[in-house]
């Protein structure tokens, strides 16, 4: 084994540290870093699967241009770089630098963040250039800034530790940011109270000591109303609001119209009277309170407000930048806040400076010593794909992200990239539903390749550092940009030549007169953002960078927490109460689309699936989309769990399986945002989401779009698993899944084959006649199955029924491991059944070890396993990342509950 490298996780902003390495086979290994502050060695399942996420298969290795034909191929980087700056300067000489833009990633590294911003910004003159973390951390982008006058996150991971009361607000933390929801728990286990807000009963539910199911797009008035009450009963750090802040009187007027009094909000919120005054009454006497949210408040049409409503609670009683206090923005993507600091959104400059600002302009056109600046905010996402559509940006270069799949009315993004004149798309995997518009692919080094910064939700920065090889021709995505730069005449502003150059002039940036007047004449509050120290890194130094949060003083020295002093970023050092207006989201439900669509995460997928769809320990948990949805629901749309069903609102419609997981409340659906073209035939939430977006965040509302559930129906449901991909695209519904050492199908259809054996040899690829082929029968209940045996090992199988119900597929995966299939597995293919007890485990519950819900529950039952902690000492399951602890929980109840009935 080489020497383990110390990088960072690529998934959510918690930011964990990962000890990476390769042996002498080429075998990937990582563990957690003990060492980083972010995670002391704790690694969530996606981390921890991170080894089987970096092999070659579907990996854009060389340059590639689309030819008069459609199809792509293979170029030399000078030709595609060449193509690139000619398409651009094109536009540029024909149309005007706002005719181009840029589509960029939380993906990215913050030295690729900065050059691509330097050029958008400081070269060509357009602020066209924003990123897909507009689409989950915009609102509390622009919620800091209206409260702090910067982008800040005030508190720190250790802010939980030490916690009283920890809120959750919109936040899904045990499947989203497990090894947050680590601390939270063992905060619980100290005494720390547990409240969760979230419309859904999600896996973070079942640990919490209160569940608030408020009404998608309420949280205004749920916090208006907490402003009001403890302003009522006398609960506010009054020396720290006279000292500090500014704005009181007119929040406190909006709140107490829009929450005179409890019963109100209940009454708006759709909760209990009791269960929101027991919330207010805990806030009001914990002193230590952390309020944690995330998408489920930012992605909404008032996130904005819904982030404001929440930090005036927390200005009122002045905790903030406290131990144990603060509110606190966990983030979706591992570089979303690194991105924000060298300005990757659209209205904003590097260094936490304002693009609407002309001091701010010329601080940042005289340090890059640029030809020219852009001079107002360019075009946030969604209006900037409407923008392509429309002919207004002709050539458009998206990098490391899926806007066909990830962006709200998904089917006008596609129309908008095929009617764009030139598309560029930077990226590590070779076919997307994105790449497919483009018309220059160029290929990007991905995790494991990478060497950069990252900044994590509490503003540390840590090294991505790189432990492979760069595999074809991939680049550094900085290189690639600096190398269109210089073709575009821009020469001296990009000779970089390392990221460590980068960093640098990013860090000199950050402290370059950062206490300089603006534009209304007041005296600057030093920008928080101070990076200056850091700028006299060497390149050993930033070899060497350990993890550090920002602000870094002249020491090197990082901060835990900020704006403990009182002093904000605002120009008279004040924050800012702001009026918050509660309001229903934009669309509401009616006659013709009577339910409420929300959309959202499952635990052990990431994004569209790129990376996490190649890990077969990522695919066992949820293996394809689903649509849950409360049981009167489905009864009156005419739909039934198991089966499949059509989600259709004004914007689009997919197909997925209806299930009734509880999560959700009557009048609501859930569906999961990560599959796609690549993954499952009609999957894509994203072309059902409306386009609504918050007027100041410019975020989608992703949690809120009215849609009617109809049957989608087939005349027969299987499945198949093969050693090689088969063709599924021409049947009505298919799902892919990556197992080990096979591919697994989901399938349905709208007709039955005539002839079921003729159809499975020749959809499977077998036309010896004397294959050892294993088939059985039933014309009666529409049953077949067919087995493919080569060399006594199972090489492909489908399994087909007129009804949903078909045998385990967890006993099936396991025949694909064995060298051998014995006489008693032929017997089980025939039959359809696990030979013997103990065979089939179950569908995943803990991914971490690969155990199965049958063998949970087998053990709950024989060995009277009534504690989490003893699941875990028996079976393993639980004892990694935790995620999957909830789920033991409630089988554990559920297996309580059965003994008592």
């Amino acid at each position: 084994m080489s020497a383990r490298v110390a990088t960072t996780c690529p998934y959510c902003g918690v930011g964990c540290g990962v000890l990476a390495g390769v042996d002498a086979l080429g075998t990937v290994s990582v563990a957690g870093d003990p060492s980083h502050g972010s995670n002391h060695g704790r690694l969530c399942v996606k981390g921890a699967a991170l080894a089987e996420t970096v092999d070659l298969q579907g990996r854009l290795l060389h340059p590639k241009l689309r030819g008069p034909d459609g199809a792509f191929f293979r170029t030399g980087w000078d030709d595609a770089l060449d193509r690139v700056a000619d398409g651009f300067r094109r536009v540029i000489e024909q149309h005007g630098p706002d005719a181009v833009a840029f589509y960029v990633s939380g993906q990215l590294l913050t030295e690729d963040y900065y050059v691509v911003n330097k050029l958008a910004k400081g070269y060509l003159g357009t602020a066209n250039i924003d990123t897909n973390s507009r689409l989950c951390m915009s609102s509390a982008v622009a919620g800091h800034k209206r409260a702090f006058g910067e982008d800040l996150v005030p508190g720190c991971y250790e802010d939980i530790d030490r916690a009283e009361l920890i809120v959750l607000v919109g936040s899904n933390t045990a499947w989203c940011h497990p090894v947050v929801f680590q601390r939270i728990a063992a905060a619980k286990e100290a005494g720390a109270r547990v409240v969760v807000i979230d419309p859904r009963f999600t896996a973070t539910c079942e640990s919490a000591d209160l569940h608030l199911p408020v009404k998608p797009g309420t949280d205004v008035w749920l916090f208006n109303g907490l402003l009001s009450f403890l302003f009522q009963h006398g609960v506010m750090d009054a020396s720290f609001v006279d000292a500090h802040t500014l704005g009181l009187a007119q929040a406190l007027a909006a709140a107490e119209n829009d929450a005179p009094e409890p019963a109100v909000v209940a009454k708006a919120c759709g909760v209990q009277l009791s269960d929101l005054l027991a919330f207010y009454r805990l806030f009001a006497r914990c002193e230590k309170t952390v309020t944690l949210f995330s998408q489920g408040v930012n992605q909404s049409s008032s996130g904005t407000d819904k982030v404001n409503s929440l930090i005036n609670c927390h200005l009122l009683t002045g905790r903030i930048g406290k131990p144990g206090a603060g509110p606190f923005s966990i983030t979706g993507q591992p570089n979303a806040m690194g991105g924000r600091e060298v300005g990757g959104l659209a209205n904003m400059l590097a260094a936490h400076m304002e693009l609407h600002d002309p001091v701010h302009r010329d601080i940042v056109q005289s340090f890059w010593a640029s030809p020219r600046m852009a001079s107002q905010p360019g075009l946030k996402a969604v209006a900037l794909f409407d923008a392509v559509l429309e002919g207004e940006v002709k050539a458009l270069w998206i990098m490391g992200t899926n806007p066909v799949v990830s962006l709200p009315d998904a089917d006008r993004v596609k129309r908008a990239l095929n009617a764009c004149e030139f598309v560029v798309c930077s990226d590590i995997i070779e076919r997307t539903d994105t790449n497919v518009h483009a018309h220059v692919l160029l290929p990007a080094l991905g995790w494991g390749e990478k060497d950069g910064t990252v900044t994590s939700s509490e503003r540390r920065i840590s090294r991505q550092r790189p432990f492979l090889p760069a595999p074809g021709e991939a680049r550094a995505d900085w290189r690639i940009v600096c190398d269109v730069a210089k073709r575009l005449g821009f020469v001296e502003g990009f000779e970089f030549e390392t990221p460590q150059q980068i960093f640098v002039e990013h860090a000199r940036l950050t402290s370059f007169r950062n206490h300089e007047a603006c534009d209304d004449g007041l005296p600057a509050a030093p920008r928080v953002l101070n990076l200056g120290s850091m700028s006299a890194l060497t390149p050993q130094g930033y070899a060497n960078l350990a993890p550090v949060q920002w602000p870094v003083n002249e020491h090197g020295e990082g901060t835990q927490r900020v704006l403990s002093d009182g002093r904000f970023a605002h120009p008279d050092g004040r924050a800012r109460f702001v009026a918050t207006k509660a309001r229903a989201p934009v669309h509401a439900p009616d006659a013709e689309f009577p339910l409420v669509l929300n959309t959202g995460r499952v635990r052990d997928h990431w994004h569209t699936m790129t990376r996490t769809g190649k890990s077969p320990r990522l695919a066992g948990h949820i293996s394809e989309p689903y649509i849950d949805m409360h049981p009167h629901d489905a009864l009156r749309s005419g739909v039934r769990e198991g089966e499949l069903a059509r989600v259709q609102s004004r914007w689009g419609a997919m197909v997925a399986r209806v299930r009734h997981g509880g999560d959700v409340l009557a009048g609501h659906v859930f569906v999961p945002i990560h599959w796609n073209d690549q993954f499952a035939s009609d999957a894509r939430v994203g072309g059902v989401v409306n386009p609504v977006v918050d007027p100041v965040s410019g975020e989608p509302e992703f949690k809120h779009t009215p849609v009617r559930i109809e049957p989608f129906p087939v005349r027969w449901y299987g499945f198949a698993f093969g050693r090689r991909f088969l063709p599924a695209s021409e049947l009505s519904y298919w799902t892919l899944i990556q197992g080990e050492r096979f591919f697994r199908y989901e399938l349905a259809h709208r007709e039955r084959p005539g002839d079921c054996g003729a159809w499975a040899r020749a959809w499977l690829g077998v036309n010896d006649p004397d294959a050892d082929w294993l088939e059985y029968e039933d014309r009666t209940t529409g049953v077949y199955r067919a087995v493919h045996v080569l060399d006594d090992r199972i090489d492909a199988c489908v399994f087909l029924s007129s009804r949903p119900d078909l045998p385990s597929r967890q006993w099936l995966s396991s025949l694909f491991a064995r060298e051998r299939l014995e006489d008693i597995d032929r017997a089980g293919l025939l039959i359809g059944e696990p030979p013997g007890a103990g065979v089939d485990t179950g569908p995943v519950v803990c991914s971490c070890f690969g155990v199965g819900r049958n063998t949970i529950c087998e053990a709950i039952r024989k060995e009277g396993l009534d504690t989490t902690a003893k699941i875990t000492a028996t079976l393993r399951a639980g004892g990694n990342c935790g995620s999957c602890v909830p789920e033991l929980q409630r089988l554990i109840a559920e297996s309580r509950a059965a003994t008592e009935a």
